[in-house]
């Protein structure tokens, strides 16, 4: 049978109001009644009912996290920051995978809510009407983490991608490279693959070179496209110098399809991307990689999320942490 707080009170010899205070680490307690108290506590093997605690206090000290692709590293390391801070001011994390698909995130939303979870922490993906619809339901706070909406509506913590694709090819370009190509993500998503995808662009124009679709593939951010795409390329008659990833994992499979047709990084194609995931060192040659400080993106977000859900003052809302090339041997000058 379940042992509730009156089997403690009784074992102990104290009142269920004392083991209400020693359970929540009420101070006024004297330490040989509290010592009592968790003795008993062992003895019995009881657990405090979180679910009726948080009916009384209207807490639950949980944190809902939806996370677009758990089998990804990128958001593995986002997801440790965020658990990191979390057990630091002592929240509790429901980790939910969305799987890249707006109907399960919207459901994930909704079912987090239900739990009456005391925040909501969104990673990854388009924020779409949708979205925002569900997030207008909630009466907690939210905050995107790794990415954002396009009003701003909503607080956030990410890079700026737009500037870190165009940081990613102007290094290219002052290798020496002028027909460079990219690998992107969907560009239906306006914070990450679409505004990576405007760098890509905005470098190109700023170097008086003429953007050429044929130089660009769509692929869906993991190793299988990467290395389509770049068969893609190779099989072009004006083959490109080098060729911009939007994500590690892509940038792998395009390393591996140009060493698979007998070819050479950086000798004959040099690559870079966006992540510097714990790839990005595995592969060889070593990636070089616009490092997102994807630790830092989940610790700041719930750092965030907590000052919000304990009302305190945000003097930004609206994060934009900063992004670094990290040199490896993947790119060489032409």
């Amino acid at each position: 049978m379940t042992v509730t707080i009156y089997d403690v009170a009784r074992e102990a010899g104290v009142s269920m109001a004392t083991v209400s205070r020693v359970v929540n680490n009420n101070p006024n307690v004297k330490p040989q009644t509290r010592k009592k108290v968790f003795e008993a506590i062992e003895r019995l093997g009881y657990r405090p009912n979180a679910v009726a605690r948080g009916l009384a206090s209207k807490k639950t000290t949980t944190v809902g996290v939806v996370i677009p692709d758990i089998s990804n590293a990128i958001f593995a390391e986002v997801a440790r920051g965020i658990e990191d801070i979390a057990n630091m001011y002592h929240y509790n994390i429901i980790l939910c995978n969305a799987d890249k698909k707006k109907d399960k995130e919207i459901r994930v939303i909704n079912t987090l809510l239900e739990k009456q979870v005391d925040g909501l922490l969104f990673m990854g993906g388009a924020v779409t009407d949708e979205h925002l619809q569900a997030f207008k339901t909630a009466n907690v706070p939210i905050v995107l983490c790794a990415t954002t909406d396009e009003q701003g509506l909503i607080p956030s913590v990410d890079i700026d991608h737009e500037a870190a694709a165009y940081d990613a090819v102007q290094a290219l370009l002052k290798q020496g490279h002028t027909r460079i190509a990219m690998i992107s993500g969907t560009l239906q998503d306006p914070s990450i693959g679409f505004a990576r995808f405007q760098g890509y662009k905005r470098a190109l124009e700023s170097a008086g070179i003429t953007y050429d679709e044929n130089l660009v593939r769509i692929g869906n951010y993991r190793y299988e496209s990467g290395s389509e795409a770049m068969k893609y390329f190779l099989d072009l008659s004006d083959r490109p110098s080098a060729v911009f990833s939007a994500t590690d994992e892509m940038a792998i499979g395009a390393i591996h399809q140009i060493q698979d047709s007998g070819l050479k990084v950086p000798q004959d194609v040099s690559i870079i991307s966006v992540d510097n995931s714990r790839m990005a060192s595995m592969v060889r040659p070593q990636l070089t990689a616009v490092a997102q400080p994807m630790y830092d993106i989940g610790a700041v977000s719930m750092r965030l999320l907590t000052k919000l859900m304990k009302k305190e003052t945000v003097d930004h809302a609206k994060v934009v942490l900063p992004h670094e090339i990290v040199t490896r041997q993947s790119v060489s000058a032409i």
